[in-house]
């Protein structure tokens, strides 16, 4: 299944459930006077973010439960779905060539090759095992969050702190500015293509993979997050096929495996 599948499929399903996809007007309201406008701060400085007016979570630095909060509390909902947690930081970095004793690696860092998105997904795509291909994905991961826009990054920060004290409406609306202020962040919709699924928003939350494909056709978080959709509507054969594209990008993830195998299984049968 390739991008000639998703756009129609993210209409078909709105229109069968009675969703309607978002008009695209939180992308669309640079004249709101609510926006932040990231160069009105002085150089170096970070600029005050208009908040609505909701309770934030009390400590600015508790981020909540987890670094990406999961969509829901369902246990059937795949930890890499729209993304999933990121591993903690100082267990992550011990895995790295750098921080890692046993690696074999003895080139000089000048020799290495740059560690661009594509080398890093062809790494993804050959990694000989669960933990490499793990390094791997969470370094493609964090390079997903780089938003270029220390604005942008204060927004996703207390969005991410917000889902994960369940403030939904506070989470849209920090999502929605940071949309507006980067439009072309596809991380950003797809934290808020997460907040929509959490809350049952399927056409929404469709519209927003969508938008997060068209920017990052490589993203399995958002396309375990569609096939995970389709799989609950009763669109088996189409789930089935986005989880196979998502092993075409992470062949070692094994909850797209699994579910490769669980829905290959219902369609066809067991294997004699």
């Amino acid at each position: 299944m390739r991008a000639v599948f998703r756009l129609p499929a993210a209409f078909v399903i709105a229109a069968m459930f009675g969703l309607a996809a978002p008009s695209g007007s939180s992308a669309q309201r640079a004249d709101d006077p609510s926006v932040i406008n990231p160069d009105a701060a002085p150089p170096g400085s970070m600029p005050e973010l208009p908040m609505p007016d909701m309770p934030m979570p009390p400590d600015p630095g508790d981020q909540g439960p987890m670094v990406r909060p999961a969509p829901d509390a369902d246990p059937d909902v795949p930890p890499e779905a729209f993304g999933g947690p990121l591993e903690d930081g100082d267990a992550a970095d011990a895995l790295s060539p750098e921080g890692d004793p046993s690696s074999t690696d003895l080139a000089e860092p000048a020799e290495r090759a740059p560690e661009t998105l594509d080398n890093l997904f062809s790494d993804l795509k050959k990694a000989g095992d669960e933990r490499e291909a793990r390094r791997t994905a969470r370094k493609i991961q964090k390079r997903w969050q780089e938003s270029g826009s220390a604005t942008v990054d204060l927004l996703m920060l207390r969005a991410t702190q917000a889902m994960g004290h369940k403030q939904p409406d506070i989470v849209l609306d920090l999502l929605d500015q940071a949309i507006i202020l980067e439009p072309d962040f596809a991380e950003a919709w797809n934290r808020r293509a997460t907040a929509h699924f959490a809350s049952g928003a399927f056409g929404k939350s469709i519209a927003d993979i969508e938008q997060t494909l068209a920017r990052e056709p490589r993203h399995w978080g958002a396309l375990m997050g569609l096939a995970l959709i389709l799989e609950r509507t009763g669109n088996d054969e189409k789930a089935l096929e986005v989880y196979r594209e998502v092993l075409d990008v992470y062949p070692a993830l094994q909850s797209a495996q699994d579910a490769v195998g669980r829905l290959a299984e219902k369609l066809t049968g067991p294997a004699i």
